[in-house]
């Protein structure tokens, strides 16, 4: 196993146990004693290699190519639209508890202003 896609697997498994990919990133870079950047970087580069997501090379562009490249850019469309939708209602979520959170402690909050005020005066 080459050391990229040790990297690979260990990013991803911390990842899938509810890690951000910045931080999964930083704690492989902890653990080997490497840059961050290097760990991303091996990350990425057998990404493209294990995944088969590269850019297709061709000679010519044919009419098939041109209408295969279009669907495709279609359908990555779409997936992201379901990932914008995804992370929008995860910031409502978050603004919703954020709004009942500030509701309430308002009340005491106040108070304390006041009582404040009021031993100004």
């Amino acid at each position: 196993m080459t050391k990229a896609q040790e990297v690979y697997e260990k990013v991803n498994t911390l990842i899938e146990g509810g890690a951000d990919r910045p931080d999964a990133f930083k704690q492989i870079a902890a653990e080997y004693g490497q840059p961050v950047n290097s760990i991303r970087g091996s990350y990425y580069s057998y990404s493209r290699g294990a995944t088969g997501k590269g850019r297709p090379r061709r000679r010519e562009t044919t009419p098939e190519d041109a209408l295969a490249d279009a669907r495709a850019a279609l359908e990555r469309s779409i997936t992201a639209i379901d990932r914008e939708v995804e992370v929008a209602g995860e910031r409502a979520r978050e603004a919703t508890a954020e709004h009942e959170a500030l509701k309430a402690s308002a009340t005491a909050r106040k108070a304390a202003i006041t009582e404040r005020l009021e031993a100004l005066k």
